[in-house]
């Protein structure tokens, strides 16, 4: 079974200790250190770098393997996984999540580089591409994003959808096992759609670390995300986040990257409306959805994994 390395990077402008005005982003990279093609793939507002285990086992396989011309980069952006948590829970916002990934390609320096981002990874990659096209000196490094993934993603978000995601955004939760956390977050991921036991156990575990010991209580599992990521999002209102469209779209519409829109059929998040705008203005996406899913998918199916593969690789 190919596995990936753990790596960090070091970025500056927000503070995890509220002192040196820096913070630590880890990266999960699949494949040699040198190689030319680079891949990024960047989660969901309360996920993490390795739910793209399945996804980047298969873009190795397809590109010769771990010594071949092809790196899959999974970072856990800032305040998840085992990345540093933010001194002030305000840094919890997209510019910063964009900044730290400028860094982390000026790091990586592909030579030829694509994004699949889902969710919130999707808007990250909106951000640095429209800044790329629209404001090419404010960037330490130019972001030459050949290929585009934006999975269930736009630059309209519905309200709803907000909404539910607040509603368990940063909530508290201990678990006793593994499987119990497991029960829990399938019950607040309806949309991901149908797994089996193994897939969702496999996307659970990496949602998890140790729980701090409490008197009382024997040992368990807490969320690997810091709670404090909910402080920007319960600020929003339904007016800030329809005058933020308007900035969104505008970025959209300066990207020249060729771009895959994928969508679950059933997404609460990117309504039918938005996605077929997007097909039609700026890079004129192509728009692939799947039945039986909400939002978002997963890039765990075969099917759409292939989909994502054949568009990278043509394969």
């Amino acid at each position: 079974m190919i596995e990936p390395k753990l790596n960090h990077v070091s970025c500056p402008g927000a503070s995890a200790s509220g002192v040196d005005g820096t913070h630590r982003v880890a990266y999960w990279q699949w494949g040699r250190d040198d190689a030319p093609h680079v891949v990024v793939c960047v989660h969901g507002l309360s996920r993490q770098g390795r739910d793209f285990d399945v996804l980047a086992r298969a873009l190795l396989q397809a590109s010769g393997g771990e010594q071949g011309d092809l790196r899959v980069i999974c970072p856990d952006i800032v305040g998840r996984g085992r990345s540093d948590w933010l001194a002030d829970p305000l840094g919890y916002q997209i510019p910063v999540y964009a900044a730290d990934m400028a860094v982390l390609l000026g790091v990586l320096k592909p030579r030829t580089l694509d994004w699949v981002g889902t969710s919130m990874g999707g808007l990250i990659g909106l951000a640095l591409l429209g800044q790329a096209a629209l404001h090419p000196a404010s960037l330490p490094a130019p972001v030459p994003i050949r290929k585009l993934v934006l999975n269930d993603v736009g630059p309209v978000i519905a309200w709803a959808a907000l909404e539910r995601i607040g509603t368990y955004l940063g909530a508290p939760m201990r678990f006793d096992t593994v499987e119990q956390a497991a029960e829990a977050l399938r019950l607040i991921s309806a949309g991901f759609g149908p797994h089996t036991r193994e897939q969702w156990l496999e996307l659970s575990r990496p949602m998890l670390k140790p729980a701090p010991l409490e008197a009382g209580k024997g040992m368990g599992y807490v969320l690997h995300y810091d709670p404090a990521i909910a402080a920007p999002y319960r600020q929003m209102t339904p007016e800030s986040a329809a005058a933020g469209e308007a900035m969104l779209w505008q970025l959209y519409d300066a990207i020249t990257a060729d771009t895959l829109l994928l969508r679950g059929k059933e997404s609460d998040l990117l309504s039918v409306e938005t996605a077929q705008a997007m097909t039609q203005r700026g890079p004129r996406a192509r728009l692939l959805e799947f039945e039986g899913v909400g939002h978002a998918p997963t890039l765990v199916a075969d099917a759409q994994v292939r989909a994502v593969r054949a568009f990278l690789l043509g394969a």
